[in-house]
C-alpha cells in the first residue's frame, strides 16, 4: 500500500499543484514585481525601485489606517475569543435545547459580510439617529459598528471550535480536581483552559486574520467615513488602487506591505500560543 502511495502520488499532486501555482504563485510574485513599477495595466509596467514604497511611508492615510486596524484587531479578538468561550462553556452544560441554541448562534457566520454591513448599518444608524448622530459622524462610532458586526459575526464560529474543545477534555481529570476540592475557577484556570488551548490557538489564528483582512463589512458599514477616518487597512489598499490614478504602484506596494504584516502577526500569534500548549 505505501509503494502504490509512493508511486502515484506525484499524479495524484500535479493537478492541485498546477491550479495553486496559476492561482497563487505567479499572480503573488507578479504582484511583488509590480510593486516596484509604476503602471495602470500589466502590459506597461515601467520598473521604478523603491519609489512606490516611499509614497506608501509617507501617505497618512495609510499609517492611519494601519492603527486603526490595529486597535479594531486587538479589541475584536480579546471580545470574539472570551465571549465565545463563554458561550462555549454555558452550551456545555447539558441544558436542555443547546443544540438548538447552537444553531442560532452560528447562523449569522453564514451571511456575507456586504450584507451584514448594510444589515447593521441600518440596524445602527436607526438606533443612533435618536441621537442626532450616524455611524460616520466619527470614527469612534464607525470603530465601534464594526466590533458589534464582527462580533455578531464570528461568535458563533468561534463557539464551535471551542465547544469540541471542551467536549474533549477527559472527564476524570474534572472529577479528580472536584474530589481534590478544587473550586469551579480553579478548574476553569487549572484544567479546562489549558486542555482546550489548541482550541484557542485556533480561534486566535482564524480572529486575528479576520480581523486585520477585514474589508466587505467596512466598505458596507462605513465605507472609511468621515474622511477616510474609519478606513481600514484593506479598504485603504483598494481604494488607492482603483480610486486614484496613476497609483496602482502604491497601491500594489500597500498590498505586500500588507501580506508582510498579516503573516508575521499570525506566525508570532501561532508560534506563541502553541509553545503555550507545549508547556502545558
Amino acid at each position: 500500500m505505501e509503494k502504490a502511495i509512493k508511486r502515484y502520488f506525484p499524479i495524484f499532486v500535479l493537478p492541485t499543484m498546477i491550479a495553486f501555482t496559476l492561482g497563487f504563485i505567479i499572480p503573488f510574485v507578479e504582484g511583488v514585481y509590480l510593486s516596484f513599477c509604476k503602471f495602470t495595466t500589466v502590459n506597461d509596467a515601467k520598473f521604478i525601485g523603491f519609489a512606490n514604497y516611499a509614497k506608501v511611508f509617507a501617505d497618512e492615510t495609510f499609517v492611519h489606517a494601519f492603527w486603526y486596524t490595529a486597535a479594531f484587531t486587538v479589541v475584536s479578538v480579546i471580545l470574539i475569543n472570551v465571549l465565545a468561550f463563554a458561550v462555549a462553556l454555558l452550551l456545555t452544560k447539558g441544558f436542555k435545547g443547546t443544540n438548538i441554541f447552537r444553531t442560532v448562534f452560528f447562523m449569522p457566520n453564514l451571511i456575507g459580510g456586504i450584507v451584514l454591513g448594510y444589515i447593521w448599518q441600518l440596524l445602527l444608524n436607526g438606533i443612533l439617529m435618536k441621537f442626532s448622530r450616524t455611524l460616520t459622524y466619527s470614527s469612534t462610532y464607525g470603530f465601534w459598528g464594526l466590533i458589534i458586526l464582527m462580533c455578531w459575526q464570528q461568535i458563533g464560529y468561534m463557539m464551535i471550535i471551542y465547544i469540541a474543545g471542551i467536549q474533549n477534555i477527559p472527564g476524570e481529570l474534572i472529577e479528580a480536581a472536584e474530589i481534590d476540592g478544587a473550586t469551579k475557577w480553579q478548574i476553569l484556570k487549572k484544567v479546562t483552559i489549558p486542555m482546550v488551548m489548541p482550541s484557542i490557538t485556533v480561534c486566535t489564528f482564524l480572529t486575528l486574520t479576520n480581523s486585520f483582512k477585514l474589508f466587505d463589512q467596512n466598505l458596507a458599514l462605513t465605507n472609511g467615513e468621515p474622511s477616510k477616518m474609519s478606513e481600514m487597512l484593506a479598504l485603504n489598499i483598494f481604494n488607492t488602487f482603483y480610486g486614484r490614478t496613476g497609483y496602482e504602484g502604491v497601491g500594489q506596494a500597500k498590498a505586500v506591505i500588507f501580506f508582510i504584516l498579516v503573516t508575521v502577526i499570525a506566525l508570532t500569534q501561532n508560534y506563541l500560543t502553541r509553545r503555550k500548549e507545549v508547556q502545558q
